[in-house]
């Protein structure tokens, strides 16, 4: 790894992640289950570095196989604080991890689970990793203040959504959107970030202060960023 940060990838969730995440994929220096997030490594093309959680969701077969594979296994009590991600994304902060990408297949059947996870992403615990992840059907990259600009990419025309997590967000500017944003406030709970879209096959944003989850569905069309009414939902 010649002494960089290396880059680490976080399986979670009971679903299979969609086969278009694989693309998007780094390249791997280490890998983190969390959880039956091991289940999903070998469609993935990954080989789990270590196994995170409480382990009351993994298959006891995968999870001895990994053991004999050398997998490093870290055993949590099922009454615990932390959900398995986040013990997994504790995991990759020990590690030295200079970049992470959390892949998660979606809701599975708990709601709740999906939502709380995609707000630990934003968690200031993190900072200021640069985290990025897979979450059911789209991919998510946390923007936070005052970090270098954070890049955007995906085809022209395609979505990208952004809302403010844990209070107001000011002094947001982006590159490569089709409705500029130039210092601008985005409040959390405000669908003004709804629906912008890429222009190119890339972009950027900028935050003076706060967090955005700028997410981008895998799968949308352009046609799917009109409102109900049939209006651009411009920011």
């Amino acid at each position: 790894m010649g002494g960089s940060a290396p880059s680490v990838i976080v399986l979670c969730g009971p679903e299979r992640p969609p086969a278009a995440v694989r693309e998007r994929l780094p390249r791997a220096e280490l890998v983190v289950a969390a959880d039956s997030g091991l289940h999903h490594a070998a469609a993935l093309g990954l080989r789990v570095d270590v196994v995170v959680g409480d382990l009351d969701s993994i298959d006891a077969e995968q999870l001895a196989a990994a053991r004999a594979d050398g997998v490093r296994v870290e055993h949590h009590p099922r009454d615990k604080d932390a959900s398995d991600l986040e013990l997994a994304l504790a995991t990759a902060v020990d590690l030295g991890a200079g970049r992470v990408v959390v892949v998660d297949g979606g809701t599975g059947p708990r709601v709740d689970h999906f939502l709380a996870n995609a707000l630990l992403l934003a968690h200031d615990r993190w900072r200021p990793l640069p985290i990025e992840a897979s979450l059911g059907d789209a991919w998510v990259t946390v923007v936070r203040a005052d970090e270098a600009p954070r890049a955007l990419s995906g085809s022209p025309g395609s979505i990208v959504t952004l809302l403010a997590v844990g209070g107001a967000a000011h002094g947001l500017t982006s590159t490569g959107l089709r409705w500029v944003l130039a210092e601008s406030t985005l409040e959390p709970g405000s669908t003004r970030g709804l629906s912008n879209e890429l222009v190119a096959d890339a972009a950027s944003l900028s935050l003076a202060a706060g967090v955005v989850l700028a997410i981008q569905p895998l799968d949308a069309r352009p046609s799917d960023s009109r409102t109900s009414g049939g209006e651009p939902c411009a920011v």
